[in-house]
């Protein structure tokens, strides 16, 4: 679905700013919660950043490859902003020369520069955008896929996206945030009830009152590869709800009664319902 600049704008000016910046403050942990968790909620794995760049170099589809490839020029070049692995840039590499790829994480970077061919230009760049943006060059296209739900300060962020790209930015997102489904979780371990926004749309008003003439294209991914294992499913699963290792037993239970099967791996992901939000320069 392919949405023209101005359509369903439900706010203007910093009001749509200000919205994106309070709804993600909604979904900060309380305190007491986090003080009992013996890790940190909020850790990536790498492995499973890597499973992933490496399902989409084996099959690219998708509205946010599609915007990015058609925008590249051929031997350009690609800034990816969070890159994580490289999921949404690496594929890319079949018609740019050059990826600038910008993680707050090494290893992550380290994963992503395994998987670049020998003939194209890696630049790494650890850190966290747009306090890196200052150093790092422009590029053809932007792209930055599955940050801006980490991002409350939008406007900075965004702009310097736009400021680095010389053709077209393109961002993809989930249509809600990426850990709604954890919400009868939540309730279950901590009688907390998790919220329903910010959304794709909150994130498009947002962009748009900046004077951005950005479009939005719904799509459907395929499921992310599943997790090694059902024990690790439920590690995961358990860190993100802030509970201790003991308690792995009830989180797998949970997950049983959610429709996960350990005998079947595929019922432990699922279609994603994806977002791509991109401009031209």
């Amino acid at each position: 679905m392919d949405r023209p600049p101005g359509a369903r704008d439900r706010s203007i000016g910093t009001s749509a700013l200000r919205r994106w910046s309070d709804d993600l403050a909604a979904w900060r942990i309380p305190d007491e919660i986090l003080a009992r968790a013996p890790e940190p909620p909020w850790a990536h794995p790498v492995a499973v950043f890597a499973r992933r760049a490496d399902a989409r170099l084996e099959r690219t589809i998708g509205a946010c490859h599609r915007r990015s490839i058609e925008a590249l020029p051929e031997a350009g070049s690609v800034l990816d902003v969070g890159s994580g692995a490289g999921a949404a840039s690496l594929p890319l590499l079949a018609r740019a020369s050059t990826l600038v790829a910008v993680d707050a994480d090494p290893a992550m970077l380290d994963e992503l520069e395994r998987r670049v061919p020998k003939d194209r230009t890696l630049v790494r760049v650890v850190g966290r955008w747009p306090d890196v943006a200052p150093s790092v060059q422009v590029a053809d296209i932007a792209v930055c896929a599955h940050v801006l739900y980490n991002v409350p300060d939008l406007e900075p962020f965004v702009r310097a996206l736009h400021d680095h790209a010389r053709r077209r930015v393109v961002i993809e997102i989930t249509h809600a945030h990426p850990t709604s489904r954890l919400g009868p979780l939540w309730s279950r371990f901590h009688g907390l009830r998790r919220p329903d926004r910010p959304t794709w749309e909150d994130a498009l008003a947002a962009i748009r009152s900046l004077g951005i003439d950005a479009r939005a294209e719904l799509d459907t991914a395929r499921p992310d590869p599943p997790a090694a294992s059902f024990d690790e499913v439920v590690a995961m699963t358990r860190r993100r709800l802030c509970l201790p290792a003991e308690r792995d037993g009830e989180v797998g239970a949970a997950l049983r009664e959610m429709g996960y099967d350990p005998a079947e791996p595929m019922t432990w992901t699922s279609e994603r319902h994806l977002c791509t939000i991109w401009w031209d320069r």
